[in-house]
């Protein structure tokens, strides 16, 4: 993880490649604490919005944002590399139109391409035109993966929950981040919050931790609330703003994704061709 450091560093500031998508990487410290399902909706909410959205599921090998759609698809990334299907192939098209790609096991092969391979593969995304939003859903934890996801956006949003645990782990991600000085800054969404007041108290407790001790700039994007429509929701396979529009959940998602699209910049973002240079550069 060492040496590929000052790797990282220097792609998260690249910018050899210009589109106009907002490149978007949703992590968390651990497992379970609804990181996937938050991605899922608020892919959703955005297109509802008028935002053309990919979702990307960069959980290497354990993505299960199809299941969450509803959807059991027959393709994935490893498919358009490895097996000659194009891209058509392996996007699902879900509510409103919001695209997802599936990551799969291809992710874990990376470094196994040709040059040929690569080059093949950038030129099938070039079919991924007019996107506003490509959000990343990383696997959890800290990884070589998951920093790697990181430090190919433009922007990373972290979901924690209030529980002790969790935010440990929140925050240990963060310091690995700020180590190998991959990002500076990250947004933060509290997840499974009783009400408003503790989700602000958990992400005081959490930015007081990372403005002293990491030096990182935090902003706190918003709080999703304990709702139990959310769990008949996935149960259903279904996603919660789809599913039940008017619960608590799914106003906090309205809520979050407004202010996304209020801090919109002008200027261009890196588009899908170049996220995936950027990936092949870090995992080869």
């Amino acid at each position: 993880m060492l040496d590929q450091a000052q790797r990282l560093r220097q792609l998260a500031s690249n910018n050899e490649t210009r589109d106009r998508a907002r490149i978007i990487t949703v992590t968390s410290g651990k497992g379970g604490v609804g990181k996937s399902n938050f991605v899922v909706n608020l892919g959703i909410m955005l297109q509802q919005m008028g935002k053309k959205v990919l979702i990307f599921d960069a959980d290497v090998g354990m993505g299960n944002d199809d299941v969450l759609m509803g959807f059991l698809p027959k393709y994935n990334v490893f498919d358009v590399i490895f097996n000659g299907k194009e891209i058509d192939d392996v996007v699902i098209t879900g509510p409103y139109g919001v695209k997802l790609l599936p990551g799969g096991s291809g992710l874990s092969k990376i470094d196994e391409l040709t040059n040929e391979q690569r080059e093949d593969f950038i030129k099938k995304l070039g079919s991924l035109t007019g996107l506003d939003y490509i959000l990343m859903d990383t696997g959890a934890g800290i990884n070589r993966s998951v920093l790697g996801f990181v430090a190919c956006c433009e922007e990373l949003i972290v979901l924690t929950t209030p529980e002790p645990t969790s935010l440990t782990d929140a925050y240990s991600l963060l310091k690995a981040i700020a180590h190998f000085k991959i990002k500076t800054t990250a947004k933060v969404v509290i997840n499974r919050a009783i009400d408003e007041k503790e989700a602000v108290l958990t992400y005081g407790k959490f930015n007081n931790a990372a403005v002293n001790f990491l030096k990182m700039q935090m902003e706190y994007l918003g709080s999703i609330a304990e709702d139990k429509k959310l769990v008949q929701a996935v149960r259903s396979q279904q996603p919660f703003i789809i599913a039940y529009p008017n619960c608590e959940a799914s106003q906090d998602v309205v809520k979050i994704a407004k202010k996304l699209i209020g801090s919109e910049e002008k200027e261009q973002k890196t588009g899908v061709q170049g996220l995936f240079k950027k990936i092949f550069s870090i995992f080869s």
